[in-house]
């Protein structure tokens, strides 16, 4: 399986934005849900948001709520994340990851993206 290839990642203070890109090729990209996890120092990768297929339904978990977006272009087989807002809490290594569930990746990672909140 193709590794997603995550960018976009870097210093930000608090209160800026950052988006992130993730290339996910493959002929069944339009097919699946996709997602965006975290994993900050010392601690387990954690979901951040999903999108449908469609790019119709999006969720997110609650600390980042009305400040991210995700969103996905199916023609290019790309899916960002719009952070605003940001908060030092939101410091780890984003990736993104096609989904096998609610909440669930498939476990193929590719390398991340940092991204640092300085306060």
């Amino acid at each position: 399986q193709v590794q997603p290839v995550e960018s976009g990642g870097g210093l930000v203070q608090a209160g800026g934005s950052l988006r992130l890109s993730c290339v996910a090729s493959g002929r069944t990209f339009s097919s699946y849900y996709w997602g965006w996890f975290r994993q900050a120092p010392g601690k387990e990768r954690d979901f951040v948001a999903d999108i449908s297929s469609s790019g119709g339904i999006t969720s997110y978990v609650d600390s980042v709520k009305g400040r991210f977006t995700i969103s996905r272009d199916n023609a290019k087989g790309m899916v960002y994340l719009q952070m605003n807002s940001l908060k030092p809490e939101d410091t780890a290594v984003y990736y993104c990851a096609r989904m096998a569930g609610k909440g669930i990746p498939v476990p193929s990672w590719g390398q991340g993206t940092q991204v640092t909140v300085s306060s």
